[in-house]
C-alpha cells in the first residue's frame, strides 16, 4: 500500500458480516477513533427513511414489509413503533415530534403522531397523484421539501405512468396552504437536506448522477443552482462542520466545497440512508437493506 495514502486511512475492520474486510477512508478524521461499523440489528427486507427525534432516537422505516421501526439510542434495541405505515419511505420529525413521511402507497405525505396516528397532509398537486414522495427535509424556519421521482410499485393500484410534468422537487408551507414546485429541470431527483440556517439545500438527482446545492429564498423558492458534485444518493443527511453524507455505495462524505473527504464502506449491496442519531448526536445511523448500522463520529450530526 502506498504509505503516504494508508496515513489517510483508518485502520478499522468493519464487522457483522463473515468475509468482509474494507477499510474506512478517513482524509480529515471525522470518524471516531478505533470506531468499527457495528451491526444493530438485520432480517429487515429493505431499510429506509432514518429520522432522528429530540431525543435522539432513531425512527426507520421496512418499506416492502410496511413497518416503521425505532431504535433506542439508550438501549440499542429495535422496535415496531407502526405497522401499515402507508409504505414510508423518507421521514423527518417536526419539532413537536410529529413525524412526517413520504408514504408511498399512495403517493402521498402522511404525518404521524406520537402514538401511530396518522393524518395524510397531502395527497395530490394540482389535481393529479404524485409520482411517489420519495424523501424530505423540514426547514428550520418552518415548510417542508420534498423529492417527487417515479418509481413504479407493484403494490400500486393506480397507473404506473406519472401524472405530473416531471420528477420534480417541490415545497409545502409551514401552513400547509402553498404546495408549489421549486426544482422541474432534474431527471430523478432522491436525496435532499438543507443547512441549519436554512440558506442552502442539497439535492441529489440520482438518474443524473448528480448532486446540487441551491439557495433558499425566504419565500420556499429555489435560487442559483450549482453543482456540487458528481455523485448521486438515495438518502442524505449533513453535520456540524457541513459536510455532506452521500449513500448507494456505502457511505461517502464531501466537505462543503463538494471535495471528498471520507469513503465508509457498508457491506451491502445497497446503502439507502443515513442520519445521526443518539442524543449527542455523535452516532451515524445507517439503512443498508436487510440491515442496520451505526458507526461513531468525531463531528456531531445536524440531522
Amino acid at each position: 500500500m502506498n504509505p503516504i495514502k494508508s496515513s489517510l486511512l483508518i485502520a478499522a475492520i468493519l464487522v457483522g458480516t463473515q468475509g468482509f474486510s474494507q477499510e474506512i477512508e478517513d482524509k480529515k478524521g471525522i470518524v471516531a477513533k478505533n470506531a468499527e461499523l457495528v451491526k444493530v440489528q438485520d432480517g429487515f427486507e429493505f431499510t429506509e427513511g432514518p429520522a432522528v427525534n429530540r431525543f435522539g432516537d432513531v425512527y426507520f422505516t421496512d418499506q416492502p414489509n410496511n413497518r416503521i421501526h425505532k431504535w433506542n439510542a439508550l438501549s440499542n434495541e429495535i422496535s415496531v413503533f407502526k405497522e401499515d405505515a402507508g409504505r414510508a419511505n423518507g421521514m423527518y420529525f417536526l419539532l413537536d415530534g410529529t413525524l412526517v413521511a413520504a408514504a408511498d402507497n399512495k403517493n402521498e405525505l402522511w404525518a404521524f403522531d406520537t402514538e401511530g396516528n396518522h393524518e395524510v397532509w397531502i395527497s395530490a398537486f394540482k389535481g393529479k397523484k404524485l409520482n411517489g414522495p420519495n424523501d424530505l427535509w423540514v426547514r428550520p424556519k418552518g415548510g417542508i421539501y420534498f423529492t417527487d421521482p417515479l418509481y413504479p410499485r407493484p403494490y400500486w393500484e393506480r397507473s404506473k405512468d406519472s401524472e405530473q410534468q416531471g420528477q420534480n422537487v417541490y415545497f409545502l408551507s409551514a401552513d400547509r396552504t402553498e404546495l408549489f414546485a421549486v426544482a422541474e429541470d432534474l431527471t430523478q431527483p432522491n436525496g435532499i437536506v438543507g443547512t441549519p440556517d436554512s440558506k442552502f439545500l442539497y439535492v441529489s438527482d440520482i438518474g443524473a448522477k448528480k448532486t446540487f446545492k441551491y439557495e433558499v429564498r425566504e419565500d420556499g423558492y429555489l435560487i442559483n443552482k450549482e453543482l456540487f458534485c458528481e455523485m448521486g444518493s438515495d438518502g442524505m443527511t449533513i453535520d456540524e462542520r457541513g459536510n455532506v453524507y452521500l449513500t448507494g455505495n456505502g457511505v461517502t462524505v464531501f466537505n462543503r466545497n463538494g471535495e471528498q473527504i471520507a469513503h465508509i464502506p457498508v457491506p451491502s449491496r445497497w446503502t439507502a440512508n443515513v442520519v445521526f442519531g443518539a442524543l449527542d448526536r455523535k452516532t451515524l445511523f445507517i439503512t443498508a437493506t436487510d440491515a442496520v448500522y451505526t458507526l461513531q463520529m468525531k463531528n456531531r450530526g445536524v440531522w
